[in-house]
């Protein structure tokens, strides 16, 4: 994984386990699945807490290593079709609420130039993700700042 902001070589991430079917053991049914997912998502869990749950809780006592082998679609696309999703991607969601916990630190403490790069970083990150995003996940005009994101994340 390469980091963005530091002059550090990345760490090589370990690869996902090659597997094209679910395993025997875990043999629940997709429309099961997804019910459990969207009931997840209903109480508030992000997508990737969802995956978490599924693999230690799972439905009905049965853990889902793979939600995408055993149904055949991701987390985020059976959100998507249950209309359960979030109006922001996850990251995106998670970096600038990293931001505005930042920014209010730096409200109450100016002399912190750590957490003032930080900030810079955060938000760079942010802008990037938002390019990556917009007219796709986001609207097409949708523009970065403090204020929007704190709007944001009160909802």
């Amino acid at each position: 994984m390469a980091r963005m902001h530091t002059r550090r070589r990345g760490s090589s991430g370990s690869d996902a386990p090659v597997a094209d079917e679910p395993p025997e053991w875990s043999d629940v049914d997709a429309e099961e699945i997804e019910a459990r997912v969207v009931e997840l998502a209903e109480q508030g869990h992000d997508p990737s807490q969802i995956g978490l749950k599924l693999r230690d809780e799972g439905v009905k006592g049965t853990p889902i290593p793979d939600v995408k082998l055993a149904t055949g679609k991701k987390v985020t696309e059976i959100l998507a079709e249950n209309d359960a999703d979030s109006d922001l991607p996850e990251d995106l969601r998670n970096l600038m609420e990293r931001a505005v916990r930042l920014r209010k630190h730096m409200d109450r403490n100016p002399q912190d130039a750590q957490n003032k790069r930080a900030l810079q970083n955060t938000e760079s990150k942010i802008r990037r993700l938002v390019n990556y995003y917009q007219g796709d996940e986001i609207d097409a005009d949708f523009e970065y700042d403090y204020e929007t994101a704190e709007e944001i994340l009160e909802d």
